[in-house]
């Protein structure tokens, strides 16, 4: 995963590391010229100097408790003394020992001095007199310093979520360092933070329990955290919280840390909100409040003067909503003009000595493209939709502005169309994707995230911040090895692959569709068993989570509920709720005697989703982690969450005591019952894909019934007869052998002891293609189904090669033409393009489904674009944006996480034709292509891919 250059000189090697963290080079063994941190019993002491920074010496002492913690040694700490071989800590130019070693050229700093955030790791023989052998941390400033020290403690086995994850230390009484120079280079964004937010009722109430409050005791334990991750910025929670004002110790712990404080992107000059309502005058209103603001804002500076932050500038309307409609750019020039004069004022520096950040938050980016503008030395912060997909990004190529461009991004909201906050809904790979693209475009002066509650995005903060730190070194064919990675380093190697798997899956599978989202109608019941299929995979997802749960050691159990197995099985159970009120709807206008069971079902188990967030609060870590499953997330009706969660409406019926035969069949809402003919279509039997089809035999009363079942000597059934108390799935199967090759029509009778006899008409396609081999997409029931990822032949054009994106999106993954920061491509046959075989036995006018990432048009043209064709017909081009301003549309795409054009195309020759998908714009993520041929229904997910390969 990481990115290395070895330069190997006649002493030692040299190890620079892009990533965030160094490879390994801590062991358990000793190896030649290896550094004893534990070993025989004895621990190396700890060197550091006291004119060093506060931060400095404060995370030296958690390195001394994290030795502690793995081998059950506390090493010395000295201060300025020496020690025989000892482990030596300090800041370049600030630590009278380090620069004691730079003057005697025994420690070579040269691309670590100077450097932002960078650090040098080394093991080095005789670094000053009386000592044999050191093994020297030296930071480029504080804090290159104090990620030395926690890549030493995350190495030894202390996690950074020891404490907000109760992953537990990896114990050892051996631990050496490998002999060489290891160097940390600085990180590809200067600024890497989080936003917690939205932090009631979970947080809030946590932290009162835990802390009191939002208050210093609280923050250092966040302030740990993000350093041990190597982030450095903060936008401190402010719903009713003021960082500043609540415990006056917040701020001078931050600097002390070294934390990068800031507020949120409507909060000015390092004001909480809430600080408004607590001591404003007058209205939040600029034109007919101004000096009260100023004064209001001239305070609030004067506070945090002299420590390490960047400051918020701009305005936005009382509580996080838009100014006054019609606000005018002049009016919010003046504002910023007279921000800027305070901060020179209270300064008493140039405005651009004080790093600043204006935020295109929603309205406020409209105001930047109609042409308002802020001094260059301000980092212009571009946001996304807060639904992840990033809203705007820097020209290509344009002139560089001093403030630079950073993101604010999203892990959770609270808005339109629905909050969501219960639950980790981010897979990493559409983080990639979107952060991709703001590297690719040089937005990395400031990388923060809205992380809502902090818990349950530990496995994304994580990625975000690393990859933030160096996203060369984490391509996208990295990331499943990353999950593995990480895994392993919170629970070792044993079941490391395993717990990736169940995390890539459970995030991918909440990608899809929000928690606060999901309901009985998401997923269809009837087509393609969609709805069966994706609550199975869930269970099956929960069963494996479960199993190791079990086989794991003791001391990780809490810590894998927390970060694998809660997640798994609230969402799985989650699923089945809804799954099970679906189907009791269903079978209450079926008349099926299992309805009130179904109704009984749901509420049992939305009890049991109240039981697992009880567990959580209450039971999980003796109570430690008391409210933090506070969040409701069931029985919205609207974008806001629900006061207490509601279980869904079920039905219940009067079940009539005389048994009555009723079949329902795969892909229709309709029964029937009696002496009666099936009308409506059963899935046709197709020669190539093979595919086996159900029907359902259900009773309707509460005495038993019997039944036969007479089918053709081709078709197979899994049960011919038998007694029926409830009901039964019964799956038909076509032995294609004995039948000629053509299309057949037959039937199949379903007969019961109450009279019933109903007759399944079926559709069997034994036809061939002339082609005798086949390997492609085929037309299956009046649809072509295709995988992006699946294709048949990509065609690049140097620069631009397609990637594909694993496990992306809805489904298999996604296909993306990289570089992100190309040209619009013109078409020519020389295009970069993605072709797909594909086998159709009908003719006509045809449908073509595209499944579109819904990425917003970041490009500064009139929209993103591509373009399909069949064979050699001029191809389509489709403009993924043009509804972009359309509310209603954007919150469609978001909600279901795709977009879907419908492209006409008239085929008029059956057979084999190619399918081409061509690159226009960059950034536009292909998903999936389906072909309606005239037999396609209504899904969320779209059908499977009926992809063969008859060789």
């Amino acid at each position: 995963m990481k990115k290395i250059i070895l330069t190997i000189t006649c002493v030692f090697s040299v190890v620079f590391c892009l990533a965030s963290g160094l490879d390994k080079i801590v062991n358990r063994n000793y190896t030649k010229g290896s550094f004893s941190i534990a070993n025989n019993g004895k621990v190396a002491h700890i060197i550091i100097s006291e004119n060093d920074f506060i931060g400095v010496k404060r995370a030296a002492k958690d390195l001394q408790t994290d030795i502690f913690k793995v081998t059950g040694k506390t090493p010395e700490l000295l201060i300025d003394k020496k020690s025989t071989l000892p482990i030596i800590i300090g800041t370049i130019g600030q630590s009278t020992i380090i620069d004691k070693m730079i003057k005697h050229n025994n420690i070579n700093v040269a691309g670590i001095a100077g450097q932002w955030e960078s650090t040098l790791i080394e093991v080095v023989k005789n670094p000053l007199p009386g000592i044999d052998s050191a093994l020297v941390i030296a930071g480029s400033d504080k804090r290159g310093t104090i990620y030395g020290i926690y890549e030493i403690s995350y190495q030894i086995g202390v996690s950074p979520w020891y404490y907000w994850a109760d992953v537990p230390v990896k114990t050892s009484q051996q631990l050496f360092v490998i002999a060489g120079r290891h160097v940390i280079s600085s990180p590809a964004v200067q600024y890497r933070g989080i936003f917690l937010n939205d932090e009631a009722p979970a947080l809030s109430g946590w932290s009162k329990k835990q802390f009191g409050g939002f208050n210093h005791q609280f923050y250092e334990k966040v302030f740990k955290l993000i350093l041990r991750l190597k982030g450095n910025y903060l936008w401190p929670a402010m719903w009713g919280s003021a960082f500043n004002d609540d415990d006056p110790i917040n701020p001078v712990k931050a600097d002390e840390y070294g934390i990068v404080m800031g507020t949120s992107h409507h909060e000015p000059l390092m004001r909480a909100h809430d600080e408004w309502r607590r001591y404003g005058s007058g209205k939040w209103n600029y034109e007919t409040n101004t000096a009260k603001l100023q004064s209001f804002w001239e305070d609030g500076f004067k506070r945090t003067l002299g420590k390490e932050q960047i400051v918020t500038i701009g305005m936005r309307g009382d509580g996080d909503e838009p100014m006054t409609e019609g606000t005018a750019i002049d009016l919010l020039e003046r504002i910023v003009k007279d921000q800027r004069a305070i901060i020179e004022k209270v300064s008493g520096k140039a405005a651009s000595a004080t790093p600043q950040l204006w935020a295109l938050y929603k309205e406020v980016q409209d105001y930047y493209d109609k042409g308002m503008r802020v001094p260059d030395d301000v980092t212009l912060l571009l946001c996304d939709d807060n639904w992840g997909n990033i809203r705007k990004l820097p020209k290509l190529n344009e002139q560089p502005r001093s403030g630079g461009y950073g993101i604010y991004y999203h892990f959770d909201y609270v808005g339109g169309p629905r909050n969501y906050k219960w639950i980790n809904t981010n897979p990493i790979q559409k983080i990639w994707e979107q952060m991709n693209l703001a590297y690719e475009h040089d937005a990395n002066k400031i990388w923060i995230v809205n992380v809502g509650d902090l818990k349950p995005m530990e496995f994304p903060i994580e990625f975000f911040l690393d990859y933030a730190w160096a996203p060369d070194a984490i391509p996208a064919e990295k990331l499943k090895e990353y999950g593995i990675k990480w895994a392993t380093k919170q629970f070792g190697d044993s079941y490391a692959i395993e717990i990736a798997e169940l995390i890539e899956l459970y995030s991918k599978y909440n990608g899809r569709v929000k928690p606060e989202l999901l309901d009985a109608n998401t997923y269809s019941l009837t087509h393609y068993n969609e709805f069966e299929t994706v609550t199975q995979d869930y269970q099956n997802l929960a069963k494996r989570a479960l199993e190791l749960y079990k086989n794991i050691s003791a001391t990780q159990k809490d810590a894998y509920y927390q970060l694998v197995l809660h997640p798994v099985t609230a969402s799985a159970n989650l699923y089945e709720l809804y799954f099970t009120v679906a189907k009791n709807r269903l079978y209450a206008k079926q008349g099926r005697n299992t309805t009130n069971t179904l109704a009984k079902e749901a509420k049992k188990l939305f009890e049991k989703d109240a039981a697992i967030s009880k567990f959580y609060n209450d039971t999980l870590a003796g109570g430690k982690w008391k409210h933090m499953m506070d969040q409701t997330h069931i029985g919205y009706t609207y974008w806001q969450q629900p006061p207490v969660d509601k279980i869904p409406d079920t039905q219940e019926i009067t079940i009539q005591e005389k048994a009555q035969l009723g079949i329902a069949i795969e892909g229709s809402l309709k029964s029937w019952a009696g002496k009666t003919t099936v009308d409506e279509p059963f899935p046709v039997f197709n020669f190539y894909t093979k595919q086996k089809h159900f029907i359902e035999l259900f009773n309707k009363g509460t005495k038993s019934v019997n039944y036969k079942i007479k089918t053709p000597n081709f078709i197979k059934a899994s049960v011919v007869n038998g007694r029926l108390e409830t009901q039964e799935r019964i799956y038909l199967e076509v032995d294609y052998t004995k039948l000629p090759i053509t299309k057949i029509n037959t039937s199949v009778i379903i007969s019961g002891n109450d009279n019933s006899k109903i007759t399944l008409p079926i559709i069997i396609d034994n036809t061939r293609f002339k082609d005798e081999k086949i390997t492609g997409f085929v037309e299956q029931d009046g649809y072509v189904a295709i995988e992006a990822v699946h294709f048949t032949k990509a065609i690049n054009k140097r620069p631009i090669f397609w990637k594909e994106i694993k496990n992306y999106g809805k489904t298999s993954g996604g296909m993306i033409a990289v570089p992100v920061t190309s040209e619009t491509q013109t078409l020519d046959k020389n295009t970069p393009h993605l072709a797909f075989d594909i086998y159709l036995k009908n003719t006509g006018n045809f449908t073509l489904n595209a499944y579109i990432s819904p990425t917003i048009n970041f490009t500064h043209t009139d929209g993103l674009k591509f373009a399909l064709s069949i064979d050699d017909g001029e191809p389509v081009i489709v403009n993924i944006s043009k509804d972009d301003q359309d509310n209603k549309a954007w919150e469609k795409s978001v909600a279901e996480s795709i977009k879907i054009f419908k492209i006409p195309f008239n085929i008029s020759q059956n057979g084999k034709h190619t399918l081409k998908y061509w690159m226009i714009s960059p950034g536009v993520v292909l998903q999936k292509l389906v072909l309606d041929t005239g037999g396609l229904k209504p899904s969320f997910l779209g059908p499977k891919e009926t992809f063969i390969n008859h060789k």
